[in-house]
């Protein structure tokens, strides 16, 4: 099934408690989300913009790992998104020390016309006009639309453009601070009906380490844990890999029930646990069927009774 994913595809540069990156990597919600995606879906359509410094080697390993780049504008006179943070040592909280929008800043997000049988969308964490820009250019709309966002974009002068997308989308996946910033509510169960409100049938809180809440369109809750992991090197990215997880595991089965729903947030929490084992997408670029399939059966065997 057709899979466009909008989003950032850009650089970081990366400081937690057990190291750094020494520089700039690769990263960008759309990166973390087109590669993990590519693992379970044979044709994603990649939505995004990059300036004339970001590595041909990469967009050639997007190209590799069967990622359409037909949608990647690249504006060879500018610079890509830069983004800098360190984390704090609980891995839960982070300073942003730098952010340089660059081409970010006038994105203008062009759908081929390749992509217009989009079936399932990806709405990586972008600014809210973005967003809406690309459901207004798909000329019919998907089967399943899934959204990411952050606190940023909660702030009251953009609130406004950011309820009107969340009046569009099918999925909403946000962490637990964020669903406490957007409902003004400090429960997550009071959170999650009133976020519903805005237009979201389906809604998932992430919780870090302490794992993952579905709530479903009749307020059926659902509950992934999280991996306990020896290491965490690097949480950046691991939303966008979890939110990966779970649409690829829609498109894949062309489903839009709520038990594969279920089984997507578990394909999506088993991602994000690569993807933290490491720097950047050095975990996540060369992964095996086999890995992938055993660190599902550890999910799996953690609610087993």
């Amino acid at each position: 099934m057709s899979l466009v994913v909008v989003g950032s595809v850009a650089f970081d540069a990366i400081e937690t408690p057990l190291g750094s990156t020494n520089g700039k990597i690769i990263g960008g919600a759309a990166t973390f989300i087109s590669l993990v995606s590519s693992y379970f879906c044979p044709r994603v359509n990649l939505v995004a913009v990059v300036g004339g410094d970001f590595p041909k080697e990469t967009i050639s390993l997007f190209k590799a790992k069967g990622i359409n780049t037909e949608g990647l504008q690249i504006k060879e006179n500018e610079k890509s998104f830069f983004w800098a943070g360190k984390y704090h040592d609980d891995l839960n909280s982070r300073d942003t020390l730098v952010t340089e929008l660059n081409v970010l800043g006038t994105f203008d997000p062009v759908i081929p016309e390749s992509y217009q049988d989009c079936e399932y969308l990806m709405l990586g964490n972008l600014s809210p006009d973005v967003q809406m820009t690309v459901l207004k250019r798909l000329r019919k709309r998907p089967k399943l639309v899934v959204m990411d966002t952050m606190n940023f974009w909660m702030r009251p002068e953009v609130l406004p453009e950011l309820k009107a997308v969340l009046a569009q989308v099918d999925v909403l996946s946000i962490n637990d601070e964020e669903a406490r910033i957007l409902s003004g509510e400090h429960s997550l169960v009071k959170a999650a009906k009133v976020i519903k409100k805005m237009g979201p049938k389906t809604l998932i809180i992430k919780k870090g380490e302490h794992g993952a809440l579905l709530f479903g369109p009749q307020d059926e809750l659902f509950y992934a844990p999280a991996l306990p992991l020896e290491e965490v090197y690097d949480p950046t990215g691991a939303g966008d890999c979890f939110a990966a997880g779970f649409i690829a595991h829609m498109a894949s089965k062309n489903s839009t029930s709520l038990e594969d729903m279920k089984r997507g947030v578990i394909k999506g929490s088993a991602m994000a646990s690569f993807c933290v084992e490491k720097f950047g997408t050095e975990r996540i670029i060369n992964l095996t069927a086999d890995e992938i399939a055993a660190r599902e059966q550890l999910f799996a065997d953690l609610v087993k009774i």
